[in-house]
């Protein structure tokens, strides 16, 4: 009988075989990499873009908390430090898609997430690229400073008619009808301290300043009281307009729209979400006073100073406020019987004097005023009003609107001028001299004669007679080119 096959301790496989595992365990292991290549590829390209947003959202922070609190961005980044952060972050990812980009086509395996992307990729080839959101350009704080009957008004919708501009229309009338001041001396360097300081915060959006100047004080931050509400459009815009209240009486409402009591909140949260502040004011006489802001890190100021031939303002305030130029009118009925009395005159040379110092300060540009002042004359901005708006947002760094133009064109060449003292509408190439033809050449020379120094600086011709002062082929204006913007 024949011996049993002997049993072998183990069953070796042929090498065919052995070769077959090993090259399917070595492309599983191949797989699973290329898996969890792909798997870190798609994690790394989510969160690369949720980090990019976050980035770009950052990147828009500082500038509307500078909005908001007035103050640098430099500071703000100083303080977070989260941009740099953010960026070197930014980067890293970057090179680590580049990485595992490189080793996945090393491999031959395209990552499903470029390949879906493929098509998008195309499309956009071609196409440039936007750019990135930039941090915004500096917010500018205009100040017109004017004295009244000066075109003021006028000039002063130039700004408010632009959409991304807060305007506000004389808010230190309020100042000057609840604090009480002498004029001259001590009392004017006072009241122009407290204007400044008003003023300022103003620029800084914090309009809760003038709460303490309404009469009566504001309820919840409500008032009927703003002076000349309407003449402000920031002020009767949503959200700043809110709904209408009956049996509220407005005594300054706005033009086109019927809205509830002032909210100061919202008009200063509106402030700040405006790319630039201006104001209009007749009651800051003295450049000097506002060397302050000028230095102010938080303000970009920006100075007009608007100036109008003194016998054109004399005119026109014995028209508007005829209250207070009886003296004046007595004077011309009696045909010079009596004298004008001397503080009239006084008066009159003082307010010339006042005016010329700011400008000839502004024209020596010291450092602090230094690109931040224009002088305007209100009949070269008259005779060619849109190249003069031009002007202003130049030297303001603002670009100018299609809408302000359109308004100027619409404004300027009514057949006549709009009713009421404080119009807008002018047909402004005739309205600069109609003062010349009704005012008595007496009434001129006590003008001439007080105001002589301000009219030569700024180019506004003495008339020698009568017959000089309404001939129309006589001009009493010198042309000054663009001597005026410095």
């Amino acid at each position: 009988m024949a011996p049993p096959f002997p049993m072998e301790k183990g069953l070796t496989l042929p090498q065919d075989c052995r070769d077959f595992l090993h090259s399917l365990k070595m492309r599983s292991k191949y797989a699973l990499f290329l898996v969890f290549v792909v798997i870190v590829f798609v994690f790394i390209e989510k969160e690369n873009k949720i980090i990019s947003r976050v980035s770009d959202k950052l990147k828009q922070i500082p500038q509307a908390l500078a909005d908001a609190n007035s103050t640098d961005p430099a500071l703000v980044l100083a303080e977070n430090a989260s941009l740099l952060s953010l960026s070197e972050l930014d980067s890293a990812f970057s090179q680590l898609q580049s990485r595992l980009r490189n080793l996945s086509l090393q491999l031959g395996v395209e990552p499903a997430v470029e390949a879906a992307g493929e098509e998008e990729e195309e499309e956009e080839e071609g196409k440039e690229e936007p750019p990135r959101p930039a941090v915004a350009g500096p917010r500018r704080h205009v100040l017109l400073m004017a004295t009244t009957r000066t075109g003021s008004s006028f000039v002063g919708e130039f700004f408010n008619q632009q959409g991304n501009i807060f305007y506000l229309f004389e808010p230190l009338w309020h100042i000057e009808r609840t604090v009480s001041f002498e004029p001259g001396g001590a009392n004017a360097a006072g009241s122009a301290l407290v204007y400044r300081d008003v003023l300022k915060q103003l620029f800084l959006c914090d309009l809760y300043v003038l709460e303490h100047f309404i009469t009566p004080l504001p309820e919840d931050h409500l008032t009927e009281f703003m002076f000349r509400r309407g003449s402000s459009r920031s002020l009767c815009e949503d959200p700043v307009c809110t709904p209408f209240v009956k049996k509220v009486f407005e005594k300054y409402h706005c033009k086109n729209r019927r809205c509830g009591p002032l909210n100061v909140t919202l008009a200063a949260e509106a402030c700040r979400r405006k790319e630039h502040m201006a104001l209009k004011a007749v009651r800051i006489r003295q450049l000097e006073f506002l060397q302050p802001l000028a230095e102010d890190p938080r303000l970009d100021l920006r100075v007009i100073q608007l100036v109008r031939d003194p016998r054109a303002v004399l005119a026109s305030r014995m028209v508007a406020f005829a209250g207070k130029y009886k003296t004046w009118k007595k004077w011309l009925d009696d045909e010079g019987q009596d004298g004008l009395r001397e503080e009239e005159v006084q008066r009159l040379r003082g307010n010339c004097e006042s005016i010329r110092l700011s400008a000839e300060l502004g024209l020596r540009q010291p450092a602090w005023l230094r690109g931040r002042y224009m002088l305007v004359r209100y009949e070269d901005v008259a005779r060619g009003p849109l190249q003069k708006a031009r002007e202003m947002y130049r030297f303001a760094g603002i670009p100018l609107t299609p809408q302000v133009e359109d308004w100027i064109q619409k404004n300027t060449q009514a057949a006549h001028d709009g009713s009421g003292i404080y119009s807008t509408q002018k047909n402004s190439s005739e309205q600069f001299e109609k003062w010349r033809f009704s005012m008595p050449f007496k009434l001129a020379q006590v003008v001439q004669a007080a105001c002589g120094p301000a009219m030569r600086l700024f180019g506004y011709k003495l008339a020698r007679d009568a017959a000089a002062l309404t001939n129309r082929s006589v001009s009493l204006l010198e042309e000054r080119g663009t001597f005026w913007v410095t």
